[in-house]
């Protein structure tokens, strides 16, 4: 790919329409001053002074935090959040990126706001060093009128959109938006590029564009763990064969590998390492690439291309979850073919 077919890839960016379905959350910083440090004189415990909040999409928001910063003309999140002070700043940080619709995003009092609270002490010259997680979930069932809400939702944002994006981000099934319903609806649809990827794996899901990592990539397929990269293409192959869709793997260091239904297969490898890294939103920097590249008419190697170079420029953002925009795409990538 030379720098004319990079260009005319990226683009057709702005005409295009994505749905992003799945598990949105908030990802709230608290930045904390160690020189402001005291101690409580209640319990005699340290004290963590915050000097700012920072809030951001998370979850399935990373992925759509990537398509606004890529340009992408309309983003549909699907999806819901509670009717909460921390909902209430999920939508305004939703509403905030460019090119979203919130159509059909759903406030709900049945459910509390996914959070993701993440204390960082920020330190002069350094890297912000986390704190331990704070966490708020759902731990029951998504209940049948809520499911049947966002499958209505789901596949009316499925018609007015090029591609979808489903991510599966919660760790008890049925408690979040990709529920067995809305995973049956979707199969349904026909002719639509849709990317998948699930952090419980993806069996059971119906036949789709598949994202998975190494390890979730063994447990569907019964591939070994330590495979070769050329064993990893003949199982990817017919992975792809037998659902008729794009498979895609990530494999860290090594990169990214792809196959098609057509039995078209790539393997690009990781950029260089240029110094510390946070991997943290990585793999959602690559599905939100791939989707995008891919409906804008790249093939399966440059769609890889695109998305390893967009894993890379993420890694290199500390102390926050990253994006990577066409700006910066097109600066590491014209410096790796120079």
């Amino acid at each position: 790919m030379d720098a004319a077919r990079f260009q005319a890839i990226v683009s057709r960016y702005p005409t295009l329409r994505i749905a992003v379905i799945g598990d949105f959350c908030l990802d709230r910083y608290f930045e904390i001053d160690p020189a402001r440090q005291e101690t409580s004189i209640e319990t005699g415990l340290p004290v963590h002074n915050i000097t700012n909040v920072r809030c951001q999409p998370g979850g399935a928001g990373t992925i759509l935090n990537n398509l606004a910063v890529l340009g992408i003309g309309a983003i549909y999140p699907v999806g819901f959040c509670g009717d909460d002070g921390e909902g209430f700043e999920l939508q305004r940080a939703l509403r905030a990126r460019p090119g979203v619709k919130m159509d059909h995003f759903i406030c709900t009092s049945e459910r509390r706001t996914f959070t993701y609270t993440k204390p960082l002490v920020m330190h002069r010259d350094k890297a912000p060093e986390e704190l331990s997680r704070l966490d708020i979930k759902n731990w029951t069932a998504t209940s049948a009128p809520l499911q049947k809400r966002l499958v209505d939702a789901a596949l009316t944002a499925m018609q007015r959109t090029d591609a979808v994006i489903l991510l599966d981000q919660v760790d008890v099934p049925e408690t979040g938006v990709v529920t067995l319903s809305l995973l049956q609806a979707i199969a349904k649809a026909t002719g639509k590029l849709i990317l998948a990827d699930s952090r419980r794996g993806l069996r059971g899901f119906p036949p789709a564009g598949f994202k998975m990592n190494r390890a979730e990539f063994s447990a569907l397929t019964g591939a070994a763990k330590n495979s070769s990269i050329d064993e990893l293409k003949h199982a990817a192959r017919a992975l792809a064969q037998k659902n008729r869709q794009d498979v895609f793997i990530t494999l860290s260091e090594q990169g990214i590998l792809g196959a098609s239904p057509a039995g078209e297969v790539a393997h690009v490898p990781a950029l260089p390492v240029r110094g510390e890294i946070d991997i943290v939103g990585a793999g959602d920097a690559v599905s939100a690439g791939l989707t995008a590249s891919l409906a804008a008419g790249a093939t399966i190697v440059e769609a890889i291309t695109l998305a390893n170079a967009a894993a890379s420029i993420v890694i290199h953002q500390l102390g926050t979850t990253g994006t990577a925009s066409v700006e910066q795409l097109r600066a590491i990538y014209l410096d790796k073919i120079a």
